[in-house]
């Protein structure tokens, strides 16, 4: 039997282990070595299959931390914006 491709309307609410990695834009063994550390969100269970929450990845995506300028401190002491020299 010939399997159809069902077209989702809309952007879906949940994704398999492979689906959120490339969500996120990295690979399987990167995303699964963030969730096993607490970085990503655990899946949710659907009998046997897994299933990881799209707005509960984009709000841990959130939360990483950003890349700073060559030499910036994440903790200056002077006041001055590390980011205020970076450019778009």
């Amino acid at each position: 039997m010939k399997r159809s491709l069902v077209i989702c309307p809309r952007d879906p609410v949940g994704l398999s282990m492979d689906e959120a990695a490339a969500f996120l834009g990295i690979g399987a063994t990167l995303f699964l070595r963030l969730v096993e550390d607490g970085r990503m969100p655990r899946p949710r269970r659907a009998d046997g299959r897994r299933i990881w929450d799209a707005d509960e990845l984009t709000a841990a995506f959130r939360r990483l931390p950003r890349d700073l300028p060559a030499g910036a401190s994440p903790h200056q002491d002077d006041g001055s914006d590390p980011w205020g020299t970076v450019r778009a």
